[in-house]
């Protein structure tokens, strides 16, 4: 069983407090093979339980020692990094265009979610609400959230795929509420994000925002991490708010062909991204509060996870190439409904 979250970030803050290098986490020894994944800001925790159990895997299979570095910021990010020379063999995101952008660039295969089942993504989460104990404000829908004297935080779309994720998800949830009125569904969003009180640039600067520094009624997040949350600061301090609305977050891993051909991993960056499908790590990522698409584990942690519906990006924005054009872009529909 993984170790409970506190001791785990615990653990994790140690080890990276001594052997961090411009976000990455370093070997304290030298290892017979290196590999670096590129992965999304609040991904620590998770990777640095799942591993440790590749690298078994991995000596049992091959005989050869292994050492697994991080690098964790936003997506985005971390994407950038990789354009400007960040040489990561493989990226684990929660964004499928922060993948995209690197296959645009030639640097991940221009078929990356056909190589792998569920259209490259291991796992995948949906957006919910962390509310104080008690739900003062009774909290239980996007509707909810753009009401008057509701203090919201969450990470900057611009910056962020978990904020872009929120956006979307309050957008389409909206255009139901309103049976697609434009004009009602940019009214409720002008409120919504009215009601942000901060933008950090990723999702665990929104999280020490509303834990450590205090801010805001709603920390909206993937439910992955409210869930984490609460187990780390207790149940008798939060509550957890799953909307009955809500959107599919995908988590979209890819090999970056080019690094991981330098470097000597191809094979081994595969085998890496192949394993977050294997039982043991759906059980892992399960164990994370995240949902998975292995059906044995799916039905083992079936009471974690609670019925909502599920709307596709596809379905309610056409895509994500659209959905950035549309909402994102400079000028576009998030810059404008922050005009007032």
């Amino acid at each position: 069983m993984p170790l409970p979250l506190f001791l785990r970030r615990s653990v994790l803050t140690l080890t990276l407090a001594s052997a961090m290098t411009a976000g990455i986490a370093a070997p304290a020894m030298a290892e017979d093979r290196e590999l670096l994944n590129s992965s999304y800001d609040i991904a620590r925790e998770l990777f640095a339980t799942l591993n440790p159990q590749f690298q078994q895997h991995w000596q049992a299979e091959h005989g050869d020692n292994l050492s697994i570095q991080q690098s964790h910021s936003g997506s985005s990010a971390q994407a950038r990094a990789i354009l400007q020379g960040l040489r990561a063999d493989v990226v684990t995101y929660n964004q499928v265009t922060d993948v995209q952008v690197l296959a645009d660039e030639g640097l991940v295969a221009a078929d990356w979610q056909d190589q792998l089942p569920n259209n490259a993504s291991p796992y995948y989460s949906t957006t919910a609400f962390l509310v104080r104990k008690g739900n003062p404000l009774g909290i239980d829908s996007w509707d909810d959230l753009a009401a008057e004297d509701v203090e919201l935080v969450f990470p900057n779309p611009k910056t962020s795929g978990n904020g872009r994720y929120t956006y979307l998800a309050a957008w389409g949830a909206a255009e139901r509420m309103f049976d697609g009125d434009e004009d009602q569904v940019r009214e409720f969003m002008r409120n919504f994000l009215g009601n942000v009180k901060v933008f950090d640039t990723g999702g665990r600067g929104a999280t020490t925002s509303f834990i450590e520094r205090g801010i805001g009624d709603v920390l909206i997040s993937f439910e992955s991490e409210v869930n984490n949350i609460r187990e780390e600061y207790g149940s008798d301090e939060y509550d957890v708010v799953v909307p009955p609305v809500s959107i599919l977050a995908e988590f979209p891993v890819a090999v970056v062909e080019e690094n991981a051909e330098r470097n000597g991993n191809t094979g081994l960056a595969q085998a890496y991204l192949e394993y977050l499908y294997s039982e043991e790590a759906q059980r892992t990522l399960a164990g994370f509060n995240y949902r998975v698409h292995d059906e044995k584990v799916v039905e083992e942690f079936a009471d974690r996870f609670p019925d909502t519906e599920l709307f596709e990006v596809q379905e309610v924005f056409g895509g994500w190439p659209e959905a950035m054009e549309t909402h994102f872009a400079g000028g576009g529909e998030l810059d404008q409904l922050q005009r007032r």
